[in-house]
Formats: C-alpha cells, structure tokens, sequence
C-alpha cells in the first residue's frame, strides 16, 4: 500500500489530474516530443548570446550594404559598455569560456545526480533556473547595467543550470526506447539541437530592433512555460507509469525497436555507478576524447558565426547584425540533415566510429571551401555554410546521442539502468571542455585574422576523427572478419548490440 502510494506521487501531476489508462505508444510519443521542446529550450537561450554579440560589440565595419546596419531606436548601434571597446571581442569570449567551464563542470555533477533523482523534478530545476539567469542577463539592458562582472556571473550560474538538461533527457529516452534503430531515431531527436539553435537565432535577431534586452526576456519566457509543462506531464520511466514492459504489445510483435534499452525488472538490482567506473567501459574515453576536438568545432560556429557573417564582406558588401543572425541559420539546418543520416548511416553499417570519423574527416575540406569561397556572394555562402553544417554537427549529433545511449548501457553494466545519465554527462561533459576552449581561442585569434581560426577549426577536426581510430580499426576488422573481431576486440560490442 505505501509502495503503490509513493509510486502515485512520482507520477506527473498533469497525468495523475485527468488519469485513465494509457498505452506504452502515448507515453513513448509523450516523452519525445516534452524531451523535444524541453531540449530545443536550452540551445534556443544557449545560442542568444551569438546573436546579441554584434549588437553588443560592432566593432568597425568598412563600406555600405542595401542590407542595412543594425539601428535602435532610431540611432546607428554603438555597442553596448564594456564590449564595445578594444577588447570587446576578448570579453565576449571569455564570458563564453567562463559560460561554457562552468557548463561542462558542472555536467558531470549533474549525471551524478541525474542518476540519484528525480528525473523530471531535476529537469525543470535545469530549465527554470536557466529561463530566470537568461532573462537576469537581459535585464541589464533596462537596468543600464555596464559591469563585466555582472555578466560574467550571471552567464556562469546560467551555464550551471544548462548542464542539468542533457543528461536528463537523455536518460528519459533511455528508459522508454530500445535498441534497434537506436541511431536513426536518436538522429532525428536530436534535431532538438539545430531547431533551438535555429529558433534561438531568428527570434533573438527579430526581437534586436526593440533593444537588445528583449532577445534575452521572450526566449526565456518561453522555455519558462515549457518547463511547467514538463514538470506537469513527463513521464520518466515505465517503472514511475507501472507500465509492464513485458506486456502483451510488446511480446506479441517480438518487436526489438521496442525492447527496452534495458532488461526489465533489473533497475532495483544495481546502484549507480561511480564515476571512474564509468570512464572504465570500454570506448567511453576515445569517444568522449572525440567529442571534446568535436563540440571545439561545433561550438565556435555557434557562438562565433553571426559575428563572423556580419563582419566579413559577402559580394563586397556588409550584412547587418539581424540579417547575419537569419543567414547563420543555415549552419543548423545542414545540421539536422547531418544529424537524421549520421544516425541512419551508423545504423545501417553498425559501426558507430566509422561513421563519425568519416563526418569528421569530410568537415576539413568542408570548412576550408566555407572559408575561402564563401565571401564570394549569399548563394555560395549558403550552400557551403550548409554542407559544413552537415559534416560538422553529424558526428556531434551521434556521439551525444545514440553512442552515448550504447556506451550507457554496455554489457559490461549486466543491465545496470543508473549509468545512462552519468555515462552522457562524461562524453558530453568531456565534449563541452572543447567547446569552451574553441569560442575562447577564437575571440582572441579572430581579432588577428579569421583565416588562423578556420586553421584551428580544421586541425580539431583532424583530430576528433584520428582519435577514433582504433575503433574504426576494430570496426572495420569486424566486418571483415567477425568471428575473429568477436574475440579481438572488446570496443566493437561497446556500441554494436549484435556483436
């Protein structure tokens, strides 16, 4: 009687309100589409402050555009102190470092916890408390506020608050979605990263002719509401719903898209699992390693490639800040396309390290054309910035999401459900270390010359696909000789489900 009522009260209350039974689809359909929207909330506030720079520091821009520069209030836009000045591009970057640290710190606290908590309860913590220190961040534009200080303290708690969300919805789709495909449905989730992104860019860059502040205020809001809603209706688990996983429409199909990523009835066996046990599963640190060179990339277009836009000459003519921040969006968009057929491909051939080394290896010659021809007009700018979106945030896209998802639940686990959240928060913790760095690097290096930068971009992404190597080797073995790889190579089962 006190179990069934302690089950009762972890339910959703929005749930527990209008009751009635409910099919294991509804709920599977429910938890993709709250971890959607719940997700895409965190990159579309995580990626104002990229729209907002330009406003915040114009630097100088040489010659005219029948684009139009950035005006407010009637007046041409003169930045905002401190950023405004000569080292205006130097703070910004800091603040994405400081922003960025804390994010990827505090990740792997927040797996920890993910693992010991209330998945829900923990996730709307993550996304109240980011919509209230975004919107705190806005507020010194009403409030005339000028101090670094308090900016940077404001965009680190932000950060803090931003890690609690990836390992929680990952871990929610982990416990309601299994193995077969696990690729292909995790690269089409995953769009949540692009469309907040995208979403984040648009709405940040229309609300900039009202003041700067309102780029900050409306997306807040925004995921303010769609927090409460999460904390309303997310079903965690099967267990929380005393949905029988075993049940007959399960059973009946012998489905394995449906199967669990985890045996039924194990959870209550296994504690969590600690932290160097989990860096201990086999391809966790190659991967984790691979994200980190990976997110540098991917994270320096997100914090630097409106700013980018806006202060290079596209047919010898200037974009202006609200138009830079619309164009950027087509780095996105190739990166929802990357995502699907990333997670489709790695399906396909099962071999989750081939895949993301070859996305990581067609990116060098990717960014290397964006760089050298996409000042030549808006056309040629477009389709680079869309193939590079593509090789760029393929291997991002399935590293965090179905390798992290296969990593969480290896064999090596014996059906251990509490390392999902942990095993995420590692790789892509590992991985915001990199994207801390990149966003710094550049905000020093891009007042030298942009072309260093595209450098750096390149030899990272060199790098991410080299450090999978042994991987891809084993992979590749596999498929050559499977009966061998089976005993040769402990990796391959680390993200293959029939090895």
């Amino acid at each position: 009687m006190a179990q069934s009522h302690e089950m009762m009260i972890r339910k959703p209350p929005g749930i527990r309100l209008f009751g009635g039974a409910v099919s294991l689809g509804t709920y599977q359909t429910l938890v993709l589409v709250l971890t959607f929207f719940a997700y895409t909330c965190f990159h579309m506030t995580r990626k104002i402050t990229s729209i907002v720079k330009s406003a915040l520091d114009p630097q100088t821009k040489v010659g005219f555009s029948h684009w139009g520069r950035l005006h407010t209030h009637g007046t041409l836009n003169i930045g905002w102190l401190p950023f405004n000045t000569v080292d205006g591009s130097a703070l910004l970057g800091e603040m994405d470092v400081a922003f960025l640290a804390v994010y990827s710190v505090g990740m792997f606290f927040a797996g920890h916890l993910g693992d010991r908590m209330d998945l829900r309860i923990f996730l709307t913590i993550g996304m109240l408390g980011t919509a209230i220190f975004t919107t705190l961040f806005g507020a010194g534009y009403w409030l005339n506020i000028h101090s670094f200080y308090y900016f940077l303290v404001i965009q680190m708690i932000s950060g803090l608050f931003q890690s609690i969300g990836w390992p929680s919805v990952v871990a929610v789709v982990g416990n309601w979605f299994g193995k077969s495909k696990r690729g292909l449905i995790m690269g089409i989730w995953n769009a949540h990263t692009s469309i907040g992104n995208i979403a984040g860019s648009l709405l940040a860059a229309f609300l900039l002719k009202y003041g700067w502040g309102w780029s900050f205020a409306i997306p807040s809001l925004i995921m303010a509401l769609v927090g409460l809603i999460v904390f309303s209706f997310l079903p965690v688990s099967p267990d929380v719903m005393e949905i029988d996983i075993d049940g007959e429409e399960i059973n009946s199909e012998k489905d394995t898209a449906k199967e669990p990523l985890l045996e039924p009835g194990q959870e209550v066996k296994h504690k969590a699992i600690g932290f160097l046990e989990a860096w201990r599963i086999p391809g966790v640190a190659p991967f984790a390693l691979c994200l980190f060179f990976s997110k540098l990339v991917a994270y320096t277009f997100l914090y630097w490639l409106p700013f980018y836009i806006s202060h290079t000459p596209i047919g010898s003519e200037y974009l202006s800040d609200a138009m830079a921040g619309s164009l950027s969006t087509i780095f996105d968009v190739g990166g929802v396309l990357g995502g699907v057929l990333a997670g489709h491909i790695s399906d396909r051939l099962n071999a989750r390290a081939v895949t993301a080394a070859s996305f990581m290896y067609c990116a060098i010659p990717a960014l290397f054309l964006y760089s050298t021809y996409g000042s030549v007009s808006i056309v040629w700018n477009i389709c680079l910035m869309f193939v590079t979106g593509m090789f760029v945030n393929g291997p991002y896209a399935l590293i965090t999401t179905a390798v992290s998802a296969d990593l969480g639940t290896h064999s090596s686990l014996n059906g251990n459900s509490r390392a999902l959240a942990t095993v995420t928060a590692i790789i892509d913790g590992t991985g915001s270390v990199g994207a801390a760095i990149g966003p710094l690097l550049t905000g020093y290096i891009s007042s030298k010359s942009w072309s260093a930068v595209f450098t750096m971009l390149m030899a990272a992404a060199l790098l991410a696909g080299l450090l999978l190597t042994q991987l891809v080797c084993a992979e590749l073995k596999g498929k050559v000789s499977p009966i061998s790889s089976m005993d040769a190579t402990g990796a391959q089962d680390t993200y293959s489900d029939e090895v």
